[in-house]
């Protein structure tokens, strides 16, 4: 994958990735800040290995993996609404390229869980090997992960930088799952002191997990399409 951006952010900025998981509880997350801060675009990533299929929103092109700042609490929000599916690793590589590249305080990683359904409002955990990162959590109340599998973009992370960030969300069900996505912005306004209005978090994640999924829907359906026809050419 490579990185193209048009605006550089501060030095030591924060930069929290949400590529598609489990429950799509990353995507929402994300989306959500990038709306509620008004994170500007400063890039993109891109790779000749994903299919070229673009989503129209309100008229307006959404990138597959989108590069998002806010310049006041210096944070950069990586978006993505296509599937990586055997490019983890290729992502993982992206991300450490841009956190090099703009020499990022840290890494964050947003993931949802499977639960057990035994409990009636999600759950959140975190993964540091960061003493001082494990001890602020903690005092917002939040508990280690110290037993699990974890898969996907956050695995390969902590396989190649170990001192990457990782919180997790309780989700109930493979489906877009807007009350993990809205624990887990609870837990990045805690932990970065964003200020965030916490009362409407619920409502508004419900509306972004509609648009996601639907932009999920379209872009999958366009993917079919496209593979029918390539069958039809080459049969």
């Amino acid at each position: 994958m490579e990185i193209e951006l048009r605006v550089k952010p501060k030095k030591g900025a924060t930069i929290i990735e949400g590529f598609p998981g489990f429950g799509l509880v990353s995507t929402i997350t994300t989306e959500f800040l990038i709306d509620h801060l008004e994170a500007k675009p400063i890039g993109r990533l891109k790779s000749s290995k994903v299919s070229p299929i673009i989503a129209l929103h309100n008229g307006q092109v959404v990138e597959p993996f989108g590069i998002f700042y806010h310049e006041k609490s210096n944070i950069v929000i990586v978006r993505a609404i296509s599937p990586v599916k055997d490019l983890e690793w290729d992502a993982t590589k992206a991300l450490e390229e841009l956190a090099d590249m703009i020499k990022a305080k840290e890494i964050i990683a947003i993931e949802g869980v499977g639960s057990d359904g035994k409990q009636p409002e999600p759950e959140a955990f975190f993964y540091t090997n960061d003493e001082s990162r494990a001890k602020k959590f903690k005092s917002i109340g939040l508990k280690k992960l110290n037993e699990g599998v974890i898969v996907g973009i956050s695995a390969s992370l902590l396989i190649s930088k170990p001192d990457t960030t990782c919180i997790f969300s309780e989700a109930f069900s493979n489906v877009p799952d807007s009350r993990a996505a809205a624990k887990i912005v609870e837990v990045l306004d805690d932990y970065l002191g964003l200020d965030l209005d916490a009362s409407p978090l619920l409502k508004k994640a419900e509306g972004f997990e509609k648009k996601i999924k639907g932009i999920l829907q379209k872009s999958v359906e366009a993917q079919e399409a496209r593979e029918e026809k390539q069958e039809s050419y080459f049969g």
